[in-house]
Order: C-alpha cells, then sequence, then structure tokens
C-alpha cells in the first residue's frame, strides 16, 4: 500500500484534520493507496506556497527553468517503475501506464524547449517618440485540475507549460490516482524546481466540489486549466468565469473514424481496434463512432470482428489479457446501460459485450440509429458502433451530428479528398489514415464544441498561461491637447 501524503511548500504533509481516504484496485478490492484528504485550509495553503514561490521562479533566466525541466524529464523517465507500481489505481495495464511516463517525459522537454520562446514585439504606434511593446509575462499561481484516466500526461500536462511560461502550480489530483499525481509533484520537487513551485492536493471524493471551489475562487490562482468530463467541465468553467479567470478545458469526446469506400481497410482496421479499445477506451480521443461507407461497411465489420476475438480484456496481471480493468465496477454497470439501451432498440451485438465486475469485453455494435443512447453519448468504455452511409457527403454529416468535437480519423487512398473532407470536420485534431488516438508534446491539443476550448501543447499553450501586456516608452516630448 502506498502512502500519499500531500504535497505544501516543498513539504510532505497530511492533512490538518489527520484525515484519509482509501483508493482500491478496481479488480482485487485491495487498498492501493492510503492518501490524505485535504481540508479548505489545506487548499488555502498550497495557494500560498505557490505564490510565495511564484517571484523567484518567474524572475529565473528562461535557460535555468529549462535545465531544471530538463532535470525533471530525466528522472520521472528513470522512475517508469514506480508509476508502473501505481498502476492498480485504475486497473491499467502496464503498458499504457509504461506509454505515459514517456510522453509525460517529452511534454517536460517540449515545456524546457518553450522557455526561450515566449516573445512579444514592437508595434508602430501613430504618437512621435512613442516606442510600443507587447510583452508576454507570467500570471502567478495556475491551477490545474487532472484526471485518471492517462494520469501521469495529463497531470504533468496540466502544470508543465505553465512552469515553463514562468508560472507556479497547484496541482488538485483526482481520487482516483492520487498517488501516480503525488508521484509526479515529488519527481518535479526532487529535480529542484524550488519549494513551492511545484504543490499537490489530493482529496475525499465527497469534498471535490468545495476543494475547487475554492481553489479556483482564491484571489492568487490566476488561471486554470482542467482536463475530464463535459459535465464537470462546465462546472469548472462556470466556476471560473464567476471569479473572472481564464480557463483551459479539455473535455469529453465521440470520436469519429472514417471509412471511405476506397480505403485500406485492413489499415482502418488496426486503427480502429487501438482507437477504440487500448485503455479499455478510456481516452478522451477514443473512437466511439465508425462512420462507414455502405459499399465497404460488411468487409470492415467482419474484419474488425476478427480483429476484436484476439482483444480480450481481464486482470492485467494475467498474462493472457491484452485489455486491462474498466477504472471500477460502476462504470462497467453505466456502460453496460448503454449497451442494453442499444440492443432493446434493435442494435446488433457483433462483438463483446460481457461485463464481469469492472471487466467489459471489447464491444462492437452496429445498426445503432439515433433514438438510441450509444449514438449520442460519449460512452469512455470499450465500445464502438457502427454507422452507415453512401458518399461523402452523407458520412460527414453523420460525423458532425455529434455536441463533441475533439479527436476525429479519415481513411482513404486519396488522400487530397481526406484532406477537403477534415477540413470540413467539426473537430479539434483529425488525423488521416491514422487512429484517432493520438498525441505528441508539441502539437495544439483541444477541441470545439462541448469537447472544451483553448489547446495544450508547445507554442499553443503560451497563450494561455503568460498575461499580453502593452507597455510603452516615450522618447522625447509629448504633446497634449490640455
Amino acid at each position: 500500500m502506498l502512502d500519499v501524503p500531500l504535497l505544501i511548500g516543498g513539504q510532505s504533509c497530511p492533512a490538518r484534520d489527520g484525515r484519509t481516504f482509501d483508493r482500491r484496485n478496481p479488480v482485487t478490492g485491495a487498498v492501493v493507496s492510503r492518501v490524505a484528504a485535504a481540508t479548505l485550509e489545506d487548499a488555502d495553503a498550497a495557494v500560498a506556497a505557490a505564490q510565495a514561490a511564484f517571484p523567484a521562479w518567474a524572475a529565473l533566466a528562461p535557460n535555468e527553468r529549462r535545465s531544471r525541466l530538463l532535470r525533471a524529464a530525466g528522472q520521472l523517465q528513470a522512475r517508469s517503475t514506480e508509476f508502473i507500481a501505481a498502476a492498480g489505481e485504475t486497473g491499467a495495464m502496464a503498458n499504457w501506464y509504461g506509454f505515459n511516463v514517456q510522453l509525460a517525459a517529452n511534454i517536460l522537454r517540449e515545456a524546457a524547449s518553450m522557455t526561450t520562446q515566449i516573445n512579444g514585439e514592437v508595434i508602430p504606434s501613430d504618437v512621435p517618440g512613442s516606442f510600443a511593446m507587447a510583452l508576454r509575462q507570467p500570471c502567478g499561481v495556475v491551477l490545474g485540475i487532472a484526471p485518471w484516466n492517462a494520469p501521469v500526461i495529463l497531470a504533468t500536462r496540466a502544470i508543465a507549460m505553465p512552469l515553463a511560461c514562468g508560472n507556479t502550480v497547484v496541482l488538485k489530483a483526482s481520487e482516483l490516482s492520487p498517488a501516480v499525481h503525488r508521484l509526479i509533484g515529488q519527481v518535479l520537487q526532487e529535480a529542484g524546481l524550488g519549494d513551492g513551485v511545484v504543490n499537490v492536493i489530493s482529496n475525499a471524493p465527497e469534498d471535490a466540489p468545495a476543494i475547487v471551489e475554492r481553489l479556483i475562487a482564491n484571489p492568487a490562482v490566476r488561471r486554470v486549466n482542467f482536463t475530464g468530463s463535459t459535465r464537470v467541465g462546465r462546472i469548472v468553467g462556470e466556476l471560473s468565469t464567476r471569479h473572472l479567470k481564464p480557463a483551459l478545458l479539455e473535455l469529453g469526446g465521440k470520436a469519429p473514424l472514417l471509412v471511405l469506400e476506397d480505403a485500406d481497410l485492413d489499415a482502418a482496421v488496426q486503427a480502429a481496434a487501438f482507437g477504440a479499445y487500448f485503455n479499455q477506451g478510456q481516452i478522451c480521443m477514443s473512437t466511439e463512432r465508425l462512420i462507414v461507407d455502405a459499399r465497404v461497411a460488411e468487409d470492415f465489420v467482419a474484419r474488425l470482428a476478427a480483429k476484436i476475438a484476439s482483444l480480450p480484456a481481464g486482470n492485467p496481471e494475467a498474462a493472457d489479457s491484452v485489455l486491462g480493468s474498466l477504472v471500477d465496477a460502476s462504470a462497467g454497470t453505466r456502460i453496460k446501460g448503454l449497451i442494453d439501451d442499444a440492443l432493446e432498440q434493435g442494435a446488433t451485438l457483433v462483438a463483446g459485450g460481457q461485463l464481469a465486475g469492472s471487466i467489459l469485453q471489447p464491444t462492437l455494435l452496429d445498426g445503432v440509429t439515433e433514438a438510441m443512447r450509444l449514438y449520442r453519448e460519449e460512452s469512455f468504455g470499450p465500445v464502438v458502433v457502427v454507422l452507415r452511409g453512401e458518399g461523402d457527403e452523407a458520412l460527414l454529416r453523420l460525423a458532425n451530428d455529434s455536441e463533441f468535437g475533439l479527436s476525429a480519423a479519415i481513411f482513404s487512398r486519396d488522400t487530397g479528398r481526406a484532406l477537403a473532407l477534415a477540413q470540413r470536420l467539426e473537430s479539434g485534431i483529425c488525423h488521416i489514415n491514422g487512429p484517432t488516438v493520438h498525441d505528441e508534446a508539441q502539437m495544439p491539443f483541444g477541441g470545439v464544441k462541448a469537447s472544451g476550448y483553448g489547446s495544450f501543447g508547445g507554442k499553443a499553450a503560451i497563450e494561455q498561461f503568460t498575461q499580453l501586456r502593452w507597455i510603452t516608452l516615450q522618447n522625447g516630448p509629448r504633446h497634449y491637447p490640455i
């Protein structure tokens, strides 16, 4: 069992009232981590520590910030086995956590490369002798709220670019992966960023609404970033707006993968299986809708069904498990309800659908219609549906018929045709002849519609985590009308 204290001002500490909560393995029920349950006063203390650390961190030369972030990246990657050891919190496969560590280290490296790219500009002025500049400067304390499903990647993303831009950070850990999020904070602390530069708060599940509101309301918090469900994202966005805090929101998705009639079906099947079922479909970019030209749909579905047969889900520690567990049994119950609703209304179960506790076998449904909940609702599980249309326009209409707009993919041998369609897809991300699940540290990552607004990643994030200021320098006398 892992002991998970708070990290405030460089110090490991219990909650002020001593409370803890347990995070259990969703498959075995064993306690994986015993976690400090922060009070509202702990939340205040974390922000105060970040605020106290801000002047020195913001004043560091950019190459000094770069070197510290690079050191943190190396140390994070070197401790991969510790992160994998905590995978029991979410029931994920070891290969998923290993990939998380690799990408998270690259996120820190990319952030390090950005410390010298925070540029301003000189703007011509109509006032004689006025030298006008637009400067980007650090904001202050940034609040990052990260989810459990890609715990190392998304928590690191919540803090890396804010740090590169000269801000300090409070990370509110997920209640479902608190040990992993706390370990990230410890790695950054031990890498020598400085006491209070990164602070990590964990809270009992029932305390989350109060803790989040307290953190956002704190006057020292100047920016908010959140990755998670659209439902909670709306709450975070409303709270941030109420307190006049800019927020970056990366929310839910229901990614479409379009298969045109000229597609390489084997390549499309491989991408669909990976995109739909990796990490049990618990990725914001997971493929949830296969939008297939009717002329090739039967062949495509048959090939995908054969692929699914080679992807059994089970206890992540079992040698024959390719896919792991859902985050908990309640997720399985919720997703099974979506499957049953579709089947009761006439959908066809092509593969999977069997649920045992938190283990749901990869599922493929055909004949899904608008009347079924799975047509519109995000499953956030190993479930994908087939929607058929004939011709590019029909497929495009089906793809855009969603409140979500995060990731998408198009398979076609005619890349010019696919690119023209991609520009009309209502999504923040689109991959041609690649899976919907894809991320690189330097790429702009964000969605449209109910998938949120703003972008993480590389230069795109500089705008989110700096304040643009107009500064003038007057040379010589100035004329005034009075």
